[in-house]
C-alpha cells in the first residue's frame, strides 16, 4: 500500500491514528492528510426526511476470516439499516446474499414485507465457509435476485436498485467486468471495506462518485456507526417541509423525496409548474351571475347588474329598482315604472311630452278646466284660447262671463206693460228655445273638453 500525493489524489490511504471508533472514508484529501476523507455524520433531519423506496440488496461476506462475533456485528449493522427504512411491499424491499467461496441467497425482495420478520431472518443467518467470491456474489444478485420474478420492481416503478458489499478481504475472482455488468443494469453499488479488505477491489465494485459509495471502517466493532450514514443516503428530504419547494401556492409532497406544486382555488397552475395565475372564472361561463360577471384580482369573481337594476342577497340574481319611488326619474308629471327595470314620463291631460322625455307642454287649455270661461272655451292651439257665449248672450268686458242680450231681456222681462196671453206666451217660448241652446251649448263644451 502506497500513500497518496496530497490534496486532490484518489487512492487507498494509510490509517491515521484516529481513536477507536472513528469513521473515515477514500476519496479527495482533506486536511493535508493522504488521500482520506473524515466522515462525521450530518444531523439526521428529524420529521422532515423519510427513506425512499428501494429494492435493497445486501452482499455480506461470511469467509472465515469473519470471526463469528464479527458476524453479529455485521447483522446488527443490516438490522440498524432496516430500522431506518420503510419496509413494506410499496415501500422499501430487503433481501441478503451471503457468500464465501460459494453463494447463498438467504430470502429474496418478495420474501418478508415487515420490519420484524426481516431482523428475525437476518438474526438467523450463519457463516458459509472460506472463501471471498466477490464477483460471484454480485453476478447472483444481479441475476437471480434483482429480476421481477424475485421480488424486483420493473424499471416503469422508478424504484432504485441498490447493492451494499460489505467485506473485509480481497477478492478470490473478478469483480470488475461483473461489477460493471451490475452497475450498467441499473445497480447502485456500495462497497463497505473492514479492516484488511482490498483497496483497489472495493474501488471496482463501487458506483460513482467514489467517495460517497466506498466507505471504510478499522474493526467490525464499529460497522453499526455506518447506519446512520445509510440512513442520511436513503432520506428522501421533504422539500415542502424544509421550504425550498419554490411553490407559489402550495407545495405537495409525492413521497421519495419528490413534490408539485398546486394552486389556491381560484388559480391555475403555470407552466413553469411552480407560479399560479389567477382562473377566469367569468369566462368559465360557471359563475351564475344573472347578469354580469366581473373578474377580481384575488382570482374571486363578484356578481353586478344592469343600469335600473339592483343585486339581490343571494349576490347572483337582479330585481328592477323602482326609479320612479326613488325620485330620481326627473318627469315633471307622471313616472311609469317599466318591466325591464327602465322608466318613463308621462303628463297630465291636456298636456304633451316634450322632446325630452321627462317635461311636458300644455296642449289644450280649454280641455284643462281651467279656462275660467262662463259658456264656452275656444282653443286658438296648444298655448292659448278664448272664450264665447251661448247665442243671446253677449261676452262681457273680463272676457270671460256672458250677459244677455237687450232684445231677449225686453222679451222674458216680467214687468212688460202688456201684460197680454200672447205675450206671456211668447215668453215662454222664448225661455224653452234659450233653455234647449242653453243645454245644447253645454253639451258641446263638455264634448270639447274631453277632447
Amino acid at each position: 500500500m502506497g500513500e497518496g500525493s496530497g490534496e486532490g489524489s484518489r487512492g487507498w490511504g494509510l490509517r491515521p491514528a484516529w481513536p477507536p471508533g472513528v469513521l473515515w472514508e477514500w476519496g479527495l484529501a482533506r486536511w493535508s492528510y493522504p488521500c482520506l476523507v473524515f466522515s462525521a455524520p450530518m444531523p439526521f433531519l428529524a420529521g422532515v426526511c423519510k427513506s425512499r423506496p428501494l429494492d435493497l440488496v445486501f452482499i455480506i461476506d461470511s469467509s472465515r476470516s469473519v470471526r463469528p462475533l464479527e458476524f453479529t456485528k455485521v447483522k446488527t449493522f443490516v438490522s440498524r439499516i432496516i430500522d431506518t427504512l420503510d419496509i413494506g411491499a410499496a415501500g422499501t424491499r430487503v433481501a441478503v446474499v451471503n457468500y464465501a467461496s460459494t453463494v447463498k441467497i438467504e430470502f429474496q425482495l418478495q420474501t418478508y414485507s415487515d420490519k420484524q420478520s426481516l431482523k428475525q431472518a437476518v438474526a438467523r443467518i450463519t457463516p458459509l465457509s472460506t472463501g471471498t467470491m466477490s464477483g460471484l456474489a454480485i453476478q447472483t444478485a444481479m441475476e437471480e435476485v434483482f429480476t421481477v420474478e424475485a421480488g424486483a420492481r420493473g424499471p416503469a416503478s422508478n424504484i432504485p436498485k441498490v447493492a451494499i458489499i460489505v467485506t473485509d478481504g480481497r477478492p478470490q475472482d473478478q469483480v470488475n467486468e461483473v461489477a460493471a455488468r451490475a452497475r450498467a443494469s441499473g445497480i447502485e453499488l456500495y462497497a463497505v471495506g473492514v479492516d484488511r479488505a482490498d483497496k483497489e477491489s472495493l474501488q471496482m465494485m463501487a458506483s460513482d462518485p467514489l467517495d460517497e459509495h466506498v466507505l471504510y471502517v478499522e474493526t467490525y466493532g464499529v460497522i453499526e456507526k455506518l447506519s446512520s450514514r445509510f440512513q442520511e443516503t436513503f432520506c428522501a428530504v421533504d422539500p415542502c417541509v424544509l421550504g425550498t419547494h419554490q411553490c407559489q401556492h402550495v407545495c405537495i409532497s409525492d413521497g421519495d423525496g419528490r413534490h408539485h406544486c398546486e394552486c389556491s382555488q381560484g388559480y391555475t397552475l403555470n407552466a413553469d409548474k411552480r407560479t399560479c395565475s389567477a382562473i377566469n372564472k367569468c369566462a368559465l361561463n360557471t359563475h351564475g351571475c344573472e347578469h354580469i360577471c366581473v373578474n377580481d384580482r384575488t382570482g374571486s369573481y363578484h356578481c353586478e347588474c344592469y343600469n335600473g337594476y339592483t343585486l339581490n342577497e343571494d349576490r347572483k340574481t337582479c330585481s328592477a329598482q323602482d326609479k320612479c319611488a326613488s325620485g330620481t326619474h326627473g318627469c315633471q308629471h307622471l313616472c311609469v315604472n317599466d318591466r325591464d327595470g327602465s322608466h318613463h314620463c308621462e303628463c297630465y291631460e291636456g298636456y304633451t311630452l316634450n322632446a325630452d322625455k321627462k317635461t311636458c307642454s300644455v296642449r289644450d287649455k280649454c280641455a284643462l278646466g281651467t279656462h275660467g270661461c262662463q259658456h264656452v272655451c275656444v282653443s286658438d292651439g296648444t298655448a292659448s284660447y278664448h272664450c264665447d257665449c251661448f247665442p243671446g248672450y253677449s261676452l262681457n268686458e273680463d272676457r270671460k262671463t256672458c250677459s244677455a242680450v237687450e232684445e231677449a231681456r225686453r222679451l222674458i222681462s216680467t214687468e212688460d206693460v202688456c201684460g197680454c196671453e200672447a205675450t206671456v206666451a211668447f215668453q215662454e217660448k222664448v225661455s224653452s228655445y234659450l233653455q234647449r241652446l242653453n243645454t245644447k251649448y253645454i253639451l258641446s263644451g263638455r264634448f270639447s273638453a274631453s277632447a
